[in-house]
């Protein structure tokens, strides 16, 4: 069995949320909330929500245990980018891509 939460339009770009999804990937959900409460990264805070949320599914719908579970899949994808303009020499413009990420993690109960 396993649980899945979704965050959609992070506003992070998705290069900077990899590297936190890659320390917990894989670990026990106990550590990984270690993990994300002591990495000094913004990422880190909206990871947690998200494991949090994917760990209530897990029990509440599930019926799982939570001590029992780990981090089985974490991925990031890309969302649309906001494209924001500001004035630059010469009356041009200077285009700034503010990019929006998707970030699933799974849960799963050790076997």
């Amino acid at each position: 069995m396993e649980a899945k939460a979704i965050a959609k339009y992070v506003r992070m770009s998705p290069i900077k949320v990899g590297v936190v999804l890659d320390l917990i990937r894989g670990k026990n959900v106990n550590e990984a909330f270690a993990i994300l409460q002591y990495t000094p990264k913004d990422a880190a805070v909206v990871i947690n929500k998200v494991l949090k949320s994917a760990v209530a599914n897990a029990e509440n719908n599930n019926n799982l245990d939570a001590n029992a579970l780990f981090v089985a899949e974490a991925h990031v994808g890309q969302g649309p980018t906001l494209k924001r303009f500001r004035p630059h020499a010469q009356g041009r413009a200077f285009r700034i891509n503010k990019k929006t990420s998707h970030i699933t993690l799974v849960v799963r109960e050790r076997a």
